[in-house]
């Protein structure tokens, strides 16, 4: 199974530092869809890992965030593209849960869930976070310039053997022409 996890915010859509609060902020990035649609059509399973704080500090519902993954679904639908799974983490920062990145724990959930050896499975993310998560659990870390990518490329903080990419549609590209 080829299979490969996903931030949203920064990667699939538009990142806001107010949160992605509703269905009408949700703004995807262009050709980010189509990226997902072309891994779809692959034989890729696409499954998003995200940490959604947004919750946890009260500033949106699960309902709203229902809503705002309606959208997306229906949005990649329209193109041909297809999320297997959504994980996702509610709690804030202050909680120090094991789910929220850059801890590894929704990762190795995925990697449980859908029977995988992570070591195979590239992760892909806009934000350090993103990618010690994914070093963490043991992923092929990815990073996007979209979103906070530049920004983190320019930190100085990225740990070695992450390849990067220009956007997702990047990402996709070279996924599937490789052998």
């Amino acid at each position: 199974m080829k299979l490969i996890v996903l931030d949203r915010d920064g990667v699939i859509n538009e990142h806001s530092e107010q949160f992605v609060k509703s269905p009408e902020e949700w703004i995807p990035i262009p050709g980010s869809l189509e990226a997902i649609a072309q891994l779809t059509q692959w034989g890729w399973r696409v499954v998003i890992a995200t940490n959604q704080s947004a919750i946890g500090r009260g500033l949106i519902g699960m309902d709203t965030l229902n809503a705002i993954h309606e959208t997306m679904l229906r949005r990649l639908a329209e193109v041909g593209g297809r999320i297997h799974a959504i994980f996702f983490c509610p709690h804030a920062e202050v909680e120090n849960c094991a789910c929220r990145k850059p801890k590894p724990g929704m990762l190795l959930e995925i990697g449980q869930r859908f029977g995988v050896d992570l070591s195979q499975v590239p992760a892909v993310g806009d934000g350090i976070r993103d990618i010690q998560a994914a070093v963490a659990a043991g992923c092929r870390p990815w990073l996007v310039l979209t979103g906070k990518g530049r920004q983190t490329l320019a930190s100085g903080l990225l740990p070695e053997n992450v390849t990067i990419a220009e956007d997702l549609a990047e990402v996709a590209r070279r996924l599937t022409e490789s052998p």
